[in-house]
């Protein structure tokens, strides 16, 4: 599976984005589609997760109810919605995907990802 991320751009702190990352070559089918994100110097953090056939999520505790994940069928797509960011959101954002056959379970190492798209920046302003 190919996955390509969008999405991504210069906002100012306080503000709302929403990424996208489309599937081709194949569905997601019984996958499970992560969020990662890597700012300067830093390690690639998880940021949420979601088990696309049975809709199980999982988020890291520093978006938890800012940032939404969500899927739609019809266009083979996950998408994050990110509301009040803030400068520690920044970074490159990347989606992920992996065969998960425990629903609940949703990996949060980005090792255990085997398919990744090429990541959009994010930039948020003070």
């Amino acid at each position: 599976v190919q996955l390509q991320a969008s999405g991504g751009g210069l906002v100012q702190a306080g503000d709302s984005l929403r990424l996208a990352c489309v599937a081709s070559g194949r569905t997601f089918g019984n996958f499970a589609v992560g969020w990662f994100r890597q700012a300067p110097g830093k390690e690639r953090e998880f940021v949420a997760a979601i088990h696309w056939r049975h809709g199980n999520i999982h988020y890291a505790d520093s978006v938890k109810g800012r940032f939404t994940i969500d899927r739609e069928g019809a266009k083979d797509t996950v998408y994050l919605q990110m509301n009040s960011v803030n400068v520690e959101d920044t970074g490159v954002y990347y989606c992920a995907a992996d065969p998960a056959p425990n629903p609940r379970y949703l990996s949060t190492v980005h090792l255990r990802y085997r398919y990744w798209g090429q990541g959009t920046q994010v930039t948020v302003s003070s």
